[in-house]
C-alpha cells in the first residue's frame, strides 16, 4: 500500500529521472512507474495527485527541490 512518504520519494525519483518537470509530467511519471501501488493505496488513490503536491512542498522546505516561478516547474536543488 502506497503512503504519502512513498509519494515524497517518487516525486524526488521522478525529478532525478526527468531533471526538470512540470507538475503533470511528474504525476505522469509516478503513474507510469507506480500505478499498481497507487491502485492498492486505499483512500490515497483518490487524492494522490493533491498529496503529491504537498509532499513536493516538503521537499522544497527541505531544500531538495526548487519550484520555478508560477509556472509550476520543479527542479532538483
Amino acid at each position: 500500500m502506497a503512503t504519502r512518504e512513498d509519494l515524497k520519494q517518487w516525486v524526488y525519483d521522478a525529478l532525478t529521472d526527468l531533471n526538470s518537470a512540470s507538475v503533470p509530467a511528474v504525476a505522469k511519471h509516478i503513474w507510469e512507474n507506480h500505478e499498481f501501488e497507487l491502485r492498492g493505496s486505499g483512500d490515497l488513490f483518490f487524492t494522490w495527485q493533491y498529496a503529491m503536491r504537498w509532499e513536493a512542498q516538503k521537499l522544497q522546505h527541505e531544500g531538495k527541490i526548487i519550484k520555478r516561478g508560477k509556472s509550476g516547474v520543479w527542479d532538483l536543488a
